[in-house]
């Protein structure tokens, strides 16, 4: 009888373990999903700042949001441009590689995907094209975007704001990320 309310008592505690380490597994694949969000939306702020302020992609008119996602025409130094206030950014789970792909439109106004394939050892592939790329069953598709708002906290600044989404990433709940930063 002892022996039987040990094995039970056993039982419990290796079901309870086992659950524990399911829910580690699951928050340690959630952890690094925003981790790589956070990485990206710097590394899109770090892009955007060393822009100059006459770029319609930082381009504010106005003291309200100048755009958000999709297509916007913006109006810079009396020069109006269509400029694409999104990308994408997929990196493969598998063999290492990493692709950011860019969506944009060349002068003739063809939506263009520029690819940059960045190799484990080392090289790095550009292609440009007007089909989208062809994306791997081991890809995470990381969808970025920002807002550039001029005169926001205060007269004479821009803010821009970078959001960094992943959709439901291997069934789990969709990884989403967002970072300011203010600039003259």
């Amino acid at each position: 009888m002892e022996t039987m309310i040990a094995i039970v008592i056993l039982s419990v505690g290796m079901l309870s373990l086992a659950a524990l380490m399911s829910k580690m597994t699951g928050s340690t694949e959630q952890s690094r999903y925003m981790s790589m969000a956070a990485l990206l939306a710097s590394e899109k702020l770090e892009d955007l700042n060393r822009l100059p302020n006459v770029d319609p992609e930082i381009g504010a008119s106005g003291g309200s949001l100048v755009n958000d996602v999709g297509n916007q025409s913006v109006t810079v130094g009396g020069t109006t441009e269509l400029v694409d206030y999104y990308d994408s950014v997929m990196i493969s789970s598998g063999n290492g590689s990493i692709a950011e792909t860019m969506v944009g439109k060349n002068p003739g106004g063809t939506v263009t995907y520029s690819t940059i394939t960045h190799s484990p050892d080392g090289t790095v592939t550009p292609v440009t094209s007007t089909t989208a790329p062809v994306t791997a069953p081991d890809l995470l598709q990381f969808k970025r975007r920002w807002a550039v708002e001029k005169d926001t906290p205060v007269t004479g600044v821009r803010r821009i704001t970078v959001a960094v989404t992943l959709q439901s990433p291997a069934g789990g709940p969709p990884v989403n990320f967002q970072m300011s930063m203010v600039r003259p």
